[in-house]
Formats: structure tokens, C-alpha cells, sequence
């Protein structure tokens, strides 16, 4: 599902300059190219998974997370709003599933997954005021008890006071957190959160 052209749009396309998702897009194929360490989300959402779980990769931009899930074993779904994004994903990694699609209204014909990942400063490029529904609809897909983990800068323009608010209406629960995916303690310090959301049994 594409977004639709009534709805806010994403700070993803009105807060970029033309012409930045081809230059993500590069910006990433030059790092995997360079031998660059790209695969420290998949590290952990791998570890936090039985082989061969179902994941999805909400927000998953050229699949740089996804791909190294499926390369794992895993059975990837990978959505974005971005037709760029998802053109080089499909092009760069065959395998996992690519699908243009807002995620505010998310509606993947899939059984549950067991677990979603949000890596890249997903949640801050989305539509103002959207980031309640998003949670919810990543829940709506999501098996009783299996897990959301987010990750985005605490710097921007949506607080992490305002996120863990949409965390409880969306009907989630925070159940960890670490200013890293590579899992150092959160503090007020830190600038970034990686919060592990868990969906109820």
C-alpha cells in the first residue's frame, strides 16, 4: 500500500532535498562495498530469535538489516514508503519480500511475525503525529508475545517522552532499553534509544 495523497507525509519526503534516497541508496553500496560493518541491528534482532522466525523490517530502506536477517535464515517482509529505497533493496537483495508501503497503514497480507525491527531513525521520519498509528498497525501484525525493537536519536523533534506515551496507547509495553544496538545502558545521557517493545500474549 502507497501513501496516499490525503495523508501527512512523511518527514522522510518533505524534510529532504531531491534527490537523498539515490544518494542513501549510494551512500550505503559504497559502505558494504568498503567492507564497512553494517549488520549490528541484524546481530541483535538475530539473537533475539528462534532460526528461521518471521521478521519484519518495518521501514527497511535499501534492506540492509533485512538482507543480513535472511542471510541468517530468516523469512523477511521489508516495508517502505519509499519506491527508490525499495527498487534498490529488490535489486541489491533477492530473497526477502519488498513492499512500498506506508506504514501508518500497514495492511501486509502475511501470517504474524514474530518479531519487527525499526533501525535508521525510522520513527523520526515519519509523519508528524502518525507515530502512534504506526506502532499500532506493526502491532496488528505482530503474534501475541513476540517483540518490536526501535531505534532512533533522542535529538530530533519527537521526544522519547512522547514515544513511550504512543508505546502505551498503541497497547505495547516497554519491556527493555540500551543506547545502542550493541545493548550499552541507557542513561539520560544518551542520544540514542533502542527500545525492545513487547506485544501482548
Amino acid at each position: 500500500m502507497t501513501h496516499g495523497p490525503t495523508s501527512p507525509r512523511p518527514r522522510w519526503f518533505t524534510d529532504t532535498k531531491d534527490g537523498h534516497s539515490e544518494w542513501y541508496v549510494e551512500r550505503f553500496r559504497t559502505m558494504a562495498a568498503e567492507g564497512k560493518d553494517l549488520a549490528g541491528e541484524a546481530r541483535l534482532i538475530d539473537a533475539m530469535v528462534s532460526p528461521g522466525s518471521r521478521v519484519l523490517d518495518a521501514g527497511c530502506g535499501p534492506g540492509r538489516v533485512g538482507s543480513e536477517l535472511h542471510a541468517r535464515g530468516h523469512t523477511i517482509v521489508g516495508a517502505d514508503a519509499d519506491p527508490v529505497l525499495i527498487a534498490a533493496a529488490a535489486e541489491d537483495h533477492p530473497g526477502p519480500r519488498w513492499v512500498v508501503a506506508d506504514l501508518s497503514d500497514l495492511d501486509l497480507d502475511e501470517q504474524p511475525f514474530d518479531i519487527a525491527v525499526m533501525a535508521g531513525n525510522v520513527m523520526v521520519f515519519l509523519a508528524p503525529h502518525s507515530e502512534q498509528q504506526v506502532l499500532s498497525r506493526l502491532r496488528a501484525h505482530m503474534r501475541p508475545g513476540g517483540r518490536i525493537v526501535v531505534g532512533f536519536a533522542t535529538d530530533r523533534d519527537y521526544e522519547l517522552v512522547a514515544f513511550d506515551a504512543d508505546v502505551v496507547a498503541a497497547g505495547l509495553t516497554l519491556e527493555q532499553r540500551f543506547a545502542t544496538w550493541d545493548l550499552v545502558p541507557f542513561s539520560d545521557e544518551s542520544d540514542f534509544a533502542v527500545s525492545v517493545l513487547r506485544v501482548p500474549e
